[in-house]
Protein backbone atom coordinates (compact mmCIF):
# COMPACT_ATOMS: atom_id res chain seq x y z
CA UNK A 1 0.00 0.00 0.00
CA UNK A 2 2.86 2.38 0.83
CA UNK A 3 4.39 1.73 -2.59
CA UNK A 4 1.06 2.53 -4.25
CA UNK A 5 0.78 5.85 -2.40
CA UNK A 6 4.40 6.62 -3.32
CA UNK A 7 3.75 6.04 -7.01
CA UNK A 8 0.57 8.12 -6.91
CA UNK A 9 2.42 10.91 -5.13
CA UNK A 10 5.20 10.93 -7.70
CA UNK A 11 2.69 10.99 -10.55
CA UNK A 12 0.86 13.90 -8.91
CA UNK A 13 4.14 15.80 -8.45
CA UNK A 14 5.16 15.29 -12.07
CA UNK A 15 1.74 16.39 -13.31
CA UNK A 16 2.18 19.70 -11.48
CA UNK A 17 5.53 20.44 -13.12
CA UNK A 18 5.49 22.91 -16.01
CA UNK A 19 5.74 21.27 -19.43
CA UNK A 20 8.91 23.23 -20.16
CA UNK A 21 10.60 21.89 -17.02
CA UNK A 22 9.70 18.31 -17.94
CA UNK A 23 10.98 18.82 -21.49
CA UNK A 24 14.27 20.23 -20.16
CA UNK A 25 14.65 17.29 -17.78
CA UNK A 26 14.07 14.88 -20.66
CA UNK A 27 16.59 16.73 -22.85
CA UNK A 28 19.17 16.71 -20.08
CA UNK A 29 18.65 13.00 -19.47
CA UNK A 30 19.21 12.35 -23.17
CA UNK A 31 22.36 14.50 -23.10
CA UNK A 32 23.72 12.51 -20.14
CA UNK A 33 22.86 9.11 -21.64
CA UNK A 34 24.34 9.95 -25.05
CA UNK A 35 27.53 11.32 -23.52
CA UNK A 36 27.86 8.33 -21.20
CA UNK A 37 27.33 6.03 -24.17
CA UNK A 38 30.10 7.66 -26.19
CA UNK A 39 32.54 7.34 -23.29
CA UNK A 40 31.75 3.69 -22.54
CA UNK A 41 31.69 2.67 -26.21
CA UNK A 42 34.95 4.53 -26.77
CA UNK A 43 36.56 2.72 -23.84
CA UNK A 44 35.49 -0.61 -25.35
CA UNK A 45 37.02 0.34 -28.69
CA UNK A 46 40.22 1.42 -26.93
CA UNK A 47 40.33 -2.07 -25.42
CA UNK A 48 40.71 -3.32 -28.99
CA UNK A 49 44.24 -1.86 -28.92
CA UNK A 50 45.04 -4.43 -26.26
CA UNK A 51 43.51 -7.09 -28.51
CA UNK A 52 45.63 -6.04 -31.48
CA UNK A 53 48.73 -6.01 -29.27
CA UNK A 54 48.10 -9.55 -28.06
CA UNK A 55 47.22 -10.82 -31.54
CA UNK A 56 50.33 -9.31 -33.12
CA UNK A 57 52.75 -10.08 -30.29
CA UNK A 58 51.67 -13.71 -30.32
CA UNK A 59 51.82 -13.95 -34.12
CA UNK A 60 55.42 -12.79 -34.52
CA UNK A 61 58.50 -14.72 -33.44
CA UNK A 62 59.80 -14.26 -29.92
CA UNK A 63 62.63 -11.97 -31.10
CA UNK A 64 60.16 -9.30 -32.28
CA UNK A 65 57.43 -9.32 -29.61
CA UNK A 66 58.70 -6.34 -27.59
CA UNK A 67 58.75 -4.11 -30.67
CA UNK A 68 55.10 -5.02 -31.30
CA UNK A 69 54.22 -3.79 -27.81
CA UNK A 70 56.12 -0.55 -28.42
CA UNK A 71 54.44 -0.05 -31.80
CA UNK A 72 50.94 -0.44 -30.38
CA UNK A 73 51.34 1.86 -27.37
CA UNK A 74 53.11 4.33 -29.65
CA UNK A 75 50.53 4.29 -32.46
CA UNK A 76 47.65 4.79 -30.03
CA UNK A 77 49.34 7.82 -28.51
CA UNK A 78 50.39 9.32 -31.85
CA UNK A 79 46.87 8.80 -33.23
CA UNK A 80 45.35 10.54 -30.22
CA UNK A 81 47.57 13.60 -30.55
CA UNK A 82 47.34 13.85 -34.35
CA UNK A 83 43.56 13.53 -34.33
CA UNK A 84 43.28 16.13 -31.55
CA UNK A 85 45.59 18.64 -33.21
CA UNK A 86 44.10 18.54 -36.72
CA UNK A 87 42.53 15.23 -37.75
CA UNK A 88 39.07 15.72 -36.25
CA UNK A 89 38.66 19.18 -37.77
CA UNK A 90 39.61 17.92 -41.23
CA UNK A 91 37.09 15.12 -40.87
CA UNK A 92 34.07 16.90 -39.39
CA UNK A 93 34.30 20.70 -39.32
CA UNK A 94 32.83 22.61 -42.30
CA UNK A 95 33.02 19.74 -44.81
CA UNK A 96 29.70 20.70 -46.42
CA UNK A 97 29.66 18.14 -49.22
CA UNK A 98 33.29 18.68 -50.17
CA UNK A 99 36.53 16.73 -49.90
CA UNK A 100 37.84 17.81 -46.50
CA UNK A 101 36.98 20.13 -43.66
CA UNK A 102 38.76 22.79 -41.67
CA UNK A 103 42.56 23.00 -41.41
CA UNK A 104 42.20 24.74 -38.04
CA UNK A 105 44.14 23.34 -35.11
CA UNK A 106 42.90 21.64 -31.95
CA UNK A 107 39.51 20.46 -30.75
CA UNK A 108 37.90 21.63 -27.50
CA UNK A 109 34.71 22.26 -25.60
CA UNK A 110 32.01 24.43 -27.15
CA UNK A 111 31.40 27.95 -25.89
CA UNK A 112 28.17 26.87 -24.15
CA UNK A 113 29.98 24.01 -22.39
CA UNK A 114 32.71 26.34 -21.13
CA UNK A 115 30.09 28.84 -19.96
CA UNK A 116 28.18 26.10 -18.12
CA UNK A 117 31.30 24.79 -16.38
CA UNK A 118 32.28 28.27 -15.22
CA UNK A 119 28.80 29.64 -14.41
CA UNK A 120 28.11 31.17 -11.03
CA UNK A 121 25.53 29.34 -8.87
CA UNK A 122 22.80 31.88 -9.58
CA UNK A 123 23.39 31.54 -13.35
CA UNK A 124 23.71 27.76 -13.55
CA UNK A 125 20.10 27.11 -14.66
CA UNK A 126 20.29 29.62 -17.50
CA UNK A 127 23.68 28.21 -18.55
CA UNK A 128 22.20 24.71 -18.53
CA UNK A 129 19.33 25.78 -20.77
CA UNK A 130 21.76 27.35 -23.23
CA UNK A 131 23.99 24.24 -23.21
CA UNK A 132 21.10 21.88 -23.91
CA UNK A 133 19.67 24.15 -26.61
CA UNK A 134 22.96 24.57 -28.48
CA UNK A 135 24.47 21.08 -28.11
CA UNK A 136 24.07 18.17 -30.52
CA UNK A 137 22.73 16.04 -27.70
CA UNK A 138 26.09 15.05 -26.19
CA UNK A 139 29.29 16.56 -24.80
CA UNK A 140 31.70 17.69 -27.52
CA UNK A 141 34.77 15.89 -26.23
CA UNK A 142 32.89 12.63 -25.66
CA UNK A 143 32.30 12.56 -29.42
CA UNK A 144 35.96 13.42 -30.08
CA UNK A 145 37.09 10.55 -27.83
CA UNK A 146 34.81 8.05 -29.54
CA UNK A 147 35.96 9.11 -33.00
CA UNK A 148 39.64 9.08 -31.98
CA UNK A 149 39.72 5.44 -30.92
CA UNK A 150 38.52 4.48 -34.41
CA UNK A 151 41.60 6.18 -35.86
CA UNK A 152 43.87 4.07 -33.67
CA UNK A 153 42.14 0.93 -34.93
CA UNK A 154 43.01 1.86 -38.51
CA UNK A 155 46.69 2.25 -37.60
CA UNK A 156 46.75 -1.06 -35.71
CA UNK A 157 45.84 -2.94 -38.91
CA UNK A 158 49.08 -1.76 -40.53
CA UNK A 159 51.22 -2.68 -37.53
CA UNK A 160 50.50 -6.39 -37.78
CA UNK A 161 50.92 -6.68 -41.53
CA UNK A 162 54.40 -5.10 -41.60
CA UNK A 163 55.70 -6.76 -38.44
CA UNK A 164 59.25 -8.13 -38.16
CA UNK A 165 60.85 -5.95 -40.83
CA UNK A 166 59.62 -2.31 -40.78
CA UNK A 167 61.71 0.21 -38.86
CA UNK A 168 60.07 1.50 -35.72
CA UNK A 169 60.45 5.22 -36.41
CA UNK A 170 59.48 4.81 -40.05
CA UNK A 171 56.27 3.16 -38.94
CA UNK A 172 55.54 5.89 -36.38
CA UNK A 173 56.06 8.61 -38.98
CA UNK A 174 53.59 6.93 -41.33
CA UNK A 175 51.05 6.59 -38.49
CA UNK A 176 51.30 10.32 -37.80
CA UNK A 177 50.50 11.15 -41.43
CA UNK A 178 47.75 8.52 -41.64
CA UNK A 179 45.92 9.71 -38.53
CA UNK A 180 46.40 13.44 -39.12
CA UNK A 181 45.53 13.50 -42.81
CA UNK A 182 44.77 10.31 -44.79
CA UNK A 183 42.09 8.77 -42.57
CA UNK A 184 40.42 12.12 -41.75
CA UNK A 185 40.03 12.91 -45.45
CA UNK A 186 38.35 9.53 -46.03
CA UNK A 187 36.15 10.23 -43.02
CA UNK A 188 35.29 13.69 -44.35
CA UNK A 189 34.09 12.19 -47.64
CA UNK A 190 31.71 9.91 -45.75
CA UNK A 191 30.83 10.41 -42.08
CA UNK A 192 31.78 14.09 -42.23
CA UNK A 193 29.13 14.87 -44.82
CA UNK A 194 31.40 15.03 -47.87
CA UNK A 195 30.81 14.12 -51.50
CA UNK A 196 30.35 10.39 -50.94
CA UNK A 197 27.83 11.04 -48.19
CA UNK A 198 25.96 13.32 -50.61
CA UNK A 199 25.79 10.41 -53.07
CA UNK A 200 24.26 8.16 -50.41
CA UNK A 201 27.27 5.97 -49.56
CA UNK A 202 26.49 3.69 -46.60
CA UNK A 203 29.05 2.42 -44.11
CA UNK A 204 27.47 2.31 -40.66
CA UNK A 205 30.58 1.67 -38.55
CA UNK A 206 33.44 1.55 -41.03
CA UNK A 207 33.95 -1.64 -43.03
CA UNK A 208 35.56 0.54 -45.70
CA UNK A 209 36.15 3.83 -43.89
CA UNK A 210 38.16 2.22 -41.07
CA UNK A 211 39.10 -1.32 -42.04
CA UNK A 212 39.67 -1.08 -45.78
CA UNK A 213 41.54 2.19 -45.27
CA UNK A 214 43.92 0.41 -42.91
CA UNK A 215 44.04 -2.55 -45.28
CA UNK A 216 44.97 -0.48 -48.34
CA UNK A 217 47.73 1.31 -46.42
CA UNK A 218 49.01 -2.04 -45.14
CA UNK A 219 48.98 -3.60 -48.62
CA UNK A 220 50.95 -0.67 -50.01
CA UNK A 221 53.56 -0.98 -47.27
CA UNK A 222 53.83 -4.76 -47.60
CA UNK A 223 54.43 -4.54 -51.35
CA UNK A 224 57.17 -1.91 -50.94
CA UNK A 225 58.85 -3.60 -47.97
CA UNK A 226 58.89 -7.07 -49.39
CA UNK A 227 58.55 -10.34 -47.51
CA UNK A 228 60.45 -11.42 -44.42
CA UNK A 229 63.71 -13.23 -45.09
CA UNK A 230 63.07 -16.87 -45.87
CA UNK A 231 59.28 -16.56 -46.11
CA UNK A 232 59.16 -17.41 -49.83
CA UNK A 233 61.84 -19.73 -51.21
CA UNK A 234 63.20 -19.70 -54.74
CA UNK A 235 61.78 -23.17 -55.39
CA UNK A 236 58.26 -21.78 -54.90
CA UNK A 237 57.64 -23.28 -51.48
CA UNK A 238 56.42 -21.21 -48.56
CA UNK A 239 58.16 -21.32 -45.22
CA UNK A 240 55.76 -21.18 -42.30
CA UNK A 241 57.28 -18.89 -39.67
CA UNK A 242 55.79 -20.11 -36.38
CA UNK A 243 54.03 -17.66 -34.04
CA UNK A 244 55.55 -17.19 -30.61
CA UNK A 245 52.41 -17.58 -28.51
CA UNK A 246 49.19 -19.03 -29.94
CA UNK A 247 47.16 -18.68 -26.70
CA UNK A 248 47.96 -14.96 -26.67
CA UNK A 249 46.77 -14.66 -30.28
CA UNK A 250 43.50 -16.34 -29.30
CA UNK A 251 43.10 -14.06 -26.30
CA UNK A 252 43.69 -11.07 -28.56
CA UNK A 253 40.88 -12.15 -30.89
CA UNK A 254 38.45 -12.51 -27.98
CA UNK A 255 39.38 -9.03 -26.75
CA UNK A 256 38.77 -7.66 -30.24
CA UNK A 257 35.44 -9.46 -30.39
CA UNK A 258 34.41 -7.83 -27.10
CA UNK A 259 35.62 -4.39 -28.19
CA UNK A 260 33.63 -4.67 -31.41
CA UNK A 261 30.39 -4.31 -29.47
CA UNK A 262 31.53 -0.76 -28.69
CA UNK A 263 32.76 -0.31 -32.25
CA UNK A 264 29.46 -1.25 -33.91
CA UNK A 265 27.08 -0.50 -31.06
CA UNK A 266 28.57 2.92 -30.41
CA UNK A 267 28.08 3.86 -34.04
CA UNK A 268 24.37 4.14 -33.28
CA UNK A 269 25.60 7.48 -31.81
CA UNK A 270 22.72 7.73 -29.34
CA UNK A 271 21.28 6.07 -26.24
CA UNK A 272 18.42 8.40 -25.38
CA UNK A 273 15.31 6.63 -26.64
CA UNK A 274 13.59 3.27 -26.93
CA UNK A 275 14.47 3.31 -30.64
CA UNK A 276 18.15 3.58 -29.81
CA UNK A 277 17.93 0.80 -27.21
CA UNK A 278 16.23 -1.52 -29.69
CA UNK A 279 18.74 -0.69 -32.42
CA UNK A 280 21.64 -1.35 -30.05
CA UNK A 281 20.22 -4.75 -29.18
CA UNK A 282 19.99 -5.67 -32.85
CA UNK A 283 23.52 -4.39 -33.53
CA UNK A 284 25.00 -6.40 -30.66
CA UNK A 285 23.18 -9.55 -31.77
CA UNK A 286 24.17 -9.18 -35.44
CA UNK A 287 27.79 -8.44 -34.52
CA UNK A 288 28.02 -11.61 -32.46
CA UNK A 289 26.23 -13.77 -35.03
CA UNK A 290 28.44 -12.57 -37.89
CA UNK A 291 31.63 -13.24 -35.95
CA UNK A 292 30.49 -16.76 -35.09
CA UNK A 293 29.57 -17.43 -38.72
CA UNK A 294 33.00 -16.19 -39.82
CA UNK A 295 34.69 -18.64 -37.45
CA UNK A 296 32.67 -21.60 -38.68
CA UNK A 297 33.21 -20.73 -42.35
CA UNK A 298 36.97 -20.38 -41.86
CA UNK A 299 37.08 -23.57 -39.83
CA UNK A 300 35.39 -25.53 -42.60
CA UNK A 301 37.32 -23.99 -45.50
CA UNK A 302 40.86 -23.78 -44.13
CA UNK A 303 41.66 -27.42 -44.87
CA UNK A 304 40.49 -27.52 -48.54
CA UNK A 305 41.89 -24.06 -49.38
CA UNK A 306 45.08 -23.84 -47.30
CA UNK A 307 45.80 -27.55 -47.09
CA UNK A 308 45.79 -27.53 -43.30
CA UNK A 309 43.47 -27.08 -40.35
CA UNK A 310 44.64 -23.55 -39.66
CA UNK A 311 43.96 -22.08 -36.23
CA UNK A 312 45.22 -18.64 -37.18
CA UNK A 313 42.99 -18.56 -40.27
CA UNK A 314 40.04 -19.62 -38.11
CA UNK A 315 40.77 -16.81 -35.65
CA UNK A 316 40.95 -14.39 -38.55
CA UNK A 317 37.56 -15.74 -39.63
CA UNK A 318 36.10 -14.16 -36.49
CA UNK A 319 37.71 -10.82 -37.32
CA UNK A 320 36.58 -11.04 -40.94
CA UNK A 321 33.00 -11.75 -39.86
CA UNK A 322 33.13 -8.73 -37.57
CA UNK A 323 34.59 -6.50 -40.29
CA UNK A 324 32.01 -7.67 -42.82
CA UNK A 325 29.00 -6.89 -40.62
CA UNK A 326 30.41 -3.50 -39.61
CA UNK A 327 29.05 -1.70 -42.70
CA UNK A 328 25.46 -2.64 -41.85
CA UNK A 329 25.07 -4.17 -38.37
CA UNK A 330 21.66 -2.57 -37.74
CA UNK A 331 19.80 -5.34 -39.54
CA UNK A 332 16.39 -6.34 -38.30
CA UNK A 333 16.50 -9.78 -39.98
CA UNK A 334 19.34 -11.46 -38.12
CA UNK A 335 19.63 -14.33 -40.58
CA UNK A 336 21.44 -11.99 -42.95
CA UNK A 337 24.20 -11.63 -40.37
CA UNK A 338 24.98 -15.35 -40.77
CA UNK A 339 25.43 -14.95 -44.52
CA UNK A 340 27.44 -11.74 -44.28
CA UNK A 341 29.75 -13.03 -41.55
CA UNK A 342 30.12 -16.46 -43.14
CA UNK A 343 31.11 -15.04 -46.51
CA UNK A 344 33.53 -12.74 -44.67
CA UNK A 345 35.20 -15.77 -43.11
CA UNK A 346 35.41 -17.50 -46.48
CA UNK A 347 36.86 -14.35 -48.06
CA UNK A 348 39.66 -14.12 -45.52
CA UNK A 349 40.70 -17.77 -46.00
CA UNK A 350 40.70 -17.40 -49.79
CA UNK A 351 42.48 -14.06 -49.42
CA UNK A 352 45.20 -15.64 -47.31
CA UNK A 353 45.83 -18.19 -50.07
CA UNK A 354 45.86 -15.40 -52.68
CA UNK A 355 48.51 -13.42 -50.81
CA UNK A 356 50.67 -16.53 -50.47
CA UNK A 357 50.31 -17.13 -54.21
CA UNK A 358 51.35 -13.59 -55.17
CA UNK A 359 54.08 -13.63 -52.47
CA UNK A 360 52.84 -10.76 -50.33
CA UNK A 361 53.87 -11.32 -46.72
CA UNK A 362 51.16 -10.33 -44.24
CA UNK A 363 52.28 -11.53 -40.82
CA UNK A 364 48.89 -11.52 -39.10
CA UNK A 365 46.56 -11.87 -42.10
CA UNK A 366 45.24 -8.34 -41.65
CA UNK A 367 44.83 -7.62 -45.36
CA UNK A 368 42.37 -10.48 -46.01
CA UNK A 369 40.54 -9.91 -42.72
CA UNK A 370 40.24 -6.13 -42.92
CA UNK A 371 40.63 -5.08 -46.57
CA UNK A 372 39.02 -7.99 -48.44
CA UNK A 373 36.28 -8.62 -45.85
CA UNK A 374 35.73 -4.86 -45.58
CA UNK A 375 35.05 -4.61 -49.31
CA UNK A 376 32.63 -7.53 -49.10
CA UNK A 377 30.83 -6.02 -46.10
CA UNK A 378 30.41 -2.67 -47.86
CA UNK A 379 28.87 -4.42 -50.86
CA UNK A 380 26.69 -6.59 -48.61
CA UNK A 381 24.85 -3.44 -47.52
CA UNK A 382 23.14 -3.64 -50.92
CA UNK A 383 21.71 -7.05 -50.07
CA UNK A 384 20.01 -6.36 -46.77
CA UNK A 385 20.31 -2.69 -45.82
CA UNK A 386 19.14 -0.80 -48.90
CA UNK A 387 22.50 0.27 -50.28
CA UNK A 388 22.91 1.34 -53.91
CA UNK A 389 25.41 -0.89 -55.71
CA UNK A 390 26.81 1.86 -57.93
CA UNK A 391 27.29 4.22 -54.99
CA UNK A 392 28.87 1.54 -52.82
CA UNK A 393 31.27 0.56 -55.61
CA UNK A 394 32.12 4.21 -56.20
CA UNK A 395 33.02 4.61 -52.54
CA UNK A 396 35.10 1.45 -52.43
CA UNK A 397 37.05 2.33 -55.57
CA UNK A 398 37.54 6.02 -54.72
CA UNK A 399 38.73 5.32 -51.19
CA UNK A 400 40.93 2.44 -52.39
CA UNK A 401 42.66 4.50 -55.07
CA UNK A 402 43.15 7.49 -52.77
CA UNK A 403 44.48 5.57 -49.78
CA UNK A 404 46.71 3.21 -51.78
CA UNK A 405 48.19 6.00 -53.92
CA UNK A 406 48.84 8.42 -51.07
CA UNK A 407 50.14 5.65 -48.80
CA UNK A 408 52.55 4.49 -51.50
CA UNK A 409 53.85 8.04 -51.94
CA UNK A 410 54.29 8.46 -48.19
CA UNK A 411 56.02 5.09 -47.75
CA UNK A 412 58.39 5.89 -50.61
CA UNK A 413 59.18 9.32 -49.17
CA UNK A 414 59.91 7.82 -45.76
CA UNK A 415 62.12 5.21 -47.40
CA UNK A 416 64.16 7.96 -49.07
CA UNK A 417 64.43 10.00 -45.88
CA UNK A 418 65.19 7.41 -43.19
CA UNK A 419 64.64 3.99 -44.76
CA UNK A 420 61.76 1.57 -44.32
CA UNK A 421 63.31 -1.79 -43.65
CA UNK A 422 65.66 -2.92 -40.91
CA UNK A 423 69.05 -4.28 -41.94
CA UNK A 424 69.43 -7.99 -42.77
CA UNK A 425 71.46 -8.54 -39.60
CA UNK A 426 68.80 -6.80 -37.49
CA UNK A 427 66.12 -8.95 -39.07
CA UNK A 428 68.05 -12.10 -38.31
CA UNK A 429 68.83 -11.16 -34.74
CA UNK A 430 65.43 -9.61 -34.07
CA UNK A 431 64.15 -6.08 -33.61
CA UNK A 432 63.80 -6.50 -29.85
CA UNK A 433 67.54 -6.65 -29.34
CA UNK A 434 68.56 -4.26 -32.12
CA UNK A 435 65.96 -1.48 -31.80
CA UNK A 436 64.89 -1.73 -28.15
CA UNK A 437 67.57 -3.67 -26.30
CA UNK A 438 64.89 -5.55 -24.38
CA UNK A 439 63.63 -9.05 -25.05
CA UNK A 440 60.06 -10.16 -24.47
CA UNK A 441 61.25 -13.63 -23.51
CA UNK A 442 64.67 -13.15 -21.84
CA UNK A 443 64.95 -16.81 -20.88
CA UNK A 444 65.62 -17.54 -24.55
CA UNK A 445 69.02 -16.67 -25.99
CA UNK A 446 68.88 -14.48 -29.09
CA UNK A 447 70.58 -16.45 -31.85
CA UNK A 448 70.65 -15.17 -35.45
CA UNK A 449 68.71 -17.42 -37.78
CA UNK A 450 70.72 -19.07 -40.54
CA UNK A 451 70.36 -17.73 -44.05
CA UNK A 452 67.61 -19.46 -45.97
CA UNK A 453 67.21 -19.96 -49.71
CA UNK A 454 65.04 -16.90 -50.26
CA UNK A 455 64.58 -14.27 -52.92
Amino acid sequence: MQKLFGILGLATFLSLLPASAMAQASTETGFVLNTFGFLIWGALVMLMCAGFTMLEAGSVRTKNASVICMKNIGLYSIAGLAYYVIGYNIMYVDVDGGFFGSISLFRGNSASEIAFLSAAPEMIDQARETLLAESDGYATMSDWFFQMVFVATTASIISGTLAERVRLWSFFLFVAILTACIYPIVGAWTWGGGWLAEMGFQDFAGSTIVHSTGGWAALSGAMLLGARRGRFRKDGTIRQLPPSNVPIVTLGVFILWLGWFGFNGGSQLALSSATDALALSNIFANTNIAAAAGVVAALVLSKPILGRMDLLATLNGAIAGLVAITAGPDLVDHQWAILIGGVGGAVTVAGTKLLETVRVDDVVGAIPAHLFAGIWGTLAVCIAAGGNLFVQLTGIVAIGIFVFAVSTAVWMLIDRLIGLRVSPSAEQLGQDVVELGIEAYPEFVAIPEPDDDDD
